[in-house]
């Protein structure tokens, strides 16, 4: 198979666990019909144009794969054998630079670098017997990109489109201490059904994240434009123009004839287009830390959205509260990386005070890893949604309304 040739094929979307409700609500809302949903996976069907809108306009993904062989796989040497009988010689440039990925769950394997140097092998060694020469290959996100699952006996080999993560937006220069992956804050947003028009308030903001993300949503901010590189602009067939060549400009839609680096153009200009400050909400963000807040607006004008929100260095209980009701998020600590239950206990219970009576009528969210801590906020909660903070097991409380406990039984 070529990623490049105008024809279907089965195209993985890989998203952090707990995502993947998430995620098939993005490619629904896309037109998509998943075919299978797992726990960090969905699956759709497709052609290249697809693997480059999901990589271009997906928020909670991690990453966009396409499977090129899946054979039973008992041992290394038996890796080795099946990525050799790829026609990577049809996949990869020759003179290009790729680099290999892999999650291995086999008895076998003690040391999990070794599926990973055995395929990257395997590649070129394929790649020298057909063409005389071989990539350069190491862990740069720079080129192409391959994907090894091996699960027991079963092993599937991907070409991974995405190549540096699509959590990784691109905008977060200066991360702060214990950072919110960019994908997580879109899902929790989601979960939060906030709408793109009412205030969104962030307190305890840290890098800025959440405040980012909900900026990015209400403008209508495709996160993939903000990348330099996807691994599929280095795959085989990206491009016919040669050195020097300009490839022209093609009108919006009109597909047929365009390599795909003039089709991925065209996208980028259209998501440019489609993008709208008008009518932007409030958004707001604030941290005790004035250096957070100087970090977090420094990130904000990598993505583009500075000037939709409004920073504050403050208290998370000085926050502004606009009249019009929306949604306001809190991400503080759990006291599992930082602080501890005595040190934050008082915080939690302050946030429950602060929500009951400044923010009746709002949407509250809280994401935490620690349960007898958010048991201090003390608010009705409609729901839990569960989440991981990397390896943290967390559940996002959704106050709606923001009351006490028992007073929506009144």
């Amino acid at each position: 198979m070529r990623i490049f040739e105008d024809k279907s094929y089965p195209i993985i979307i890989s998203c952090a666990k707990e995502l993947s409700r998430w995620t098939e609500k993005e490619v629904c809302d896309m037109g998509y019909h998943p075919i299978e949903v797992t726990e960090n996976t969905v699956v759709v069907r497709g052609a290249f144009r697809d693997v480059m809108r999901l990589n271009l306009r997906l928020r909670t993904a991690h990453r966009v794969l396409v499977p090129l062989y899946r054979r039973e796989c008992r041992n290394i040497r038996d890796l080795y054998e099946m990525a050799r009988s790829i026609d990577w010689e049809n996949q990869l440039e020759a003179d290009g630079y790729f680099s290999v990925s892999s999650v291995v769950h086999n008895y076998t394997i003690r040391d999990t670098r070794l599926p990973s140097l055995y395929t990257k092998d395997a590649i070129a060694d394929r790649m020298r017997e057909k063409c005389q020469r071989r990539p350069d290959s190491g862990g740069l996100n720079i080129g192409a990109s391959v994907f090894v699952y091996w699960e027991k006996n079963e092993a599937i080999i991907y070409l991974d489109t995405s190549g540096e993560p699509l959590s990784k937006r691109g905008y977060r220069k200066i991360p702060g201490s214990a950072p919110m992956q960019e994908t997580l804050a879109a899902a929790c947003i989601m979960a939060m059904h906030w709408d793109g028009k009412t205030p969104f308030l962030s307190p305890m903001c840290g890098s800025g994240t959440p405040a980012i993300e909900a900026a990015m949503i209400a403008a209508n901010k495709a996160p993939g434009s903000l990348k330099g590189h996807f691994a599929f602009q280095s795959l085989k067939g990206y491009t016919r123009i040669l050195p020097g060549e300009k490839a022209p400009r093609i009108a919006p839609r009109q597909y047929a004839g365009a390599t795909p680096e003039q089709l991925w153009k065209e996208m980028i200009l259209e998501a440019k287009e489609q993008e709208s400050y008008e009518n932007m909400p409030e958004i707001i963000a604030t941290d005790i830390s004035p250096e957070a807040i100087e970090n977090a607006h420094s990130n904000a004008i990598s993505a583009g959205v500075a000037d939709c929100i409004k920073f504050k260095a403050c208290d998370f209980a000085d926050t502004p509260i606009p009249e019009q009701k929306g949604c306001i998020f809190f991400n503080p600590e759990y006291g599992i990386r930082l602080g501890t239950f005595e040190e934050l206990a008082p915080v939690y219970e302050r946030i429950g005070k602060f929500l009951n009576e400044k923010c009746r009528g709002w949407t509250g969210a809280l994401i935490t890893g620690n349960p007898d801590l958010a048991r201090l906020v003390d608010l009705y909660y409609k729901t839990r949604v569960p989440f991981y903070n990397g390896p943290i097991d967390c559940r996002l409380f959704l106050y709606y309304g923001c009351e006490k406990k028992g007073e929506n039984l009144k």
